[in-house]
Formats: C-alpha cells, structure tokens, sequence
C-alpha cells in the first residue's frame, strides 16, 4: 500500500509519519496490495486536539474515516477502529446478497475480516424509496432548492452537462459536488 500523509496546521514529522504507517500497517491484510491501492491521510491540528481522516483508495471503492481526538494518536487508532468496522460491515452486506459485486473481491481480502455476530445480526434494510424527475439546472439554484426543502443534500441533472449530481453541505462550511462520470444515454 502506498502512504501520503499531509499535514494541516501541523509538520508531519518522521516520529508521525513512521507512527502512523505503522498503524495502518496491520489493515494491509484486510487489502488485496498491490500498485492501485493508496492510503491517503490528513492529519489537522487545532487548538485543541487533532483530526485525523483516512482515506483508502482501491480500483474499486473508496473507504473513508474521520476522527476528531484530544490526541493525535489516539485519532488515528480511532479512525482505522472505524475503518475496520466498516470493513466487517461491508463484508457481512456482501455475505447477506450471495457474493455480492465480484469486483470487491479483487480488491478486498474478505477471508481475513472476521465479523462479529451482533454484525451479523444487524437489520440494516431499505425503508423507504423515492423516485425523482431530474430537472435541468445550475448548481445555484439546486443550491437554493436544498436550503428550501432543509435537506444536507439535494440531486439534480446539471444543465449545463446533462450529469446527474448531487450538491452537499460541508461539515467545514461550504459545498460540495458529487457528479456521475457517465453521462445520461
């Protein structure tokens, strides 16, 4: 697994550095490694405490933690603790549907994620569906439409590239974009 650890108001030291590959060394197992595989890690420093947000990129996924600690370290134990429930959770979904998407299994080492049997016992079903014409429009006014309607996040098709995308709001303030990289047929 390939490491990039930036700093935020902090100097990412070699006593960080080392400490924190060292850390994420032991989800190594939970990976299929090979050169696509990147571990990317923010680490901010405040006034009081840190914040530590982790990122794996595989092929096919992307798994993400943050975590906000007096301690630095202490952060990141917590953030790969939450990465590794999320991974356990993960596993049991793709246990539950019969194998799942074939393409995790190229990127994840399922065999090593051992899941718990209150995991297991989870009830995490789809209550409720909605469907939704997409109208055309700019990100000002979908903007405008989700502080109308009180949502964190709203779906709409961009006018002006025929992308379905979705506006959110920042935890640090401001917006953010998720746009489909396949356009509409």
């Amino acid at each position: 697994m390939k490491y990039q650890i930036i700093g935020k108001n902090i100097e990412v030291t070699d006593g960080i550095k080392n400490a924190v590959e060292s850390k994420l060394s032991r989800m190594e197992k939970y990976f299929v490694i090979n050169e696509d595989v990147t571990c990317r890690v923010v680490v901010r420093s405040y006034k009081v405490g840190a914040k530590v947000e982790i990122t794996i990129f595989t092929p096919h996924m992307d798994l993400r933690a943050e975590v906000s600690n007096a301690d630095l370290y202490a952060a990141v134990d917590l953030a790969i603790d939450k990465l590794e429930g999320q991974m356990r959770k993960l596993k049991t979904r793709m246990d539950r549907s019969k194998g799942g998407k074939v393409s995790l299994g190229k990127a994840l080492a399922f065999e090593n994620i051992e899941v718990t049997e209150e995991e297991i016992e989870e009830d995490d079903q789809v209550v409720r569906t909605k469907s939704k014409y997409l109208d055309p429009m700019t990100v000002d006014e979908a903007i405008m439409r989700m502080e109308a309607i009180g949502h964190p996040f709203f779906l709409y098709l961009d006018e002006e590239d025929d992308r379905i995308s979705v506006v959110y709001e920042r935890e640090d303030g401001g917006y953010g974009i998720f746009q489909a990289e396949n356009p509409l047929r």
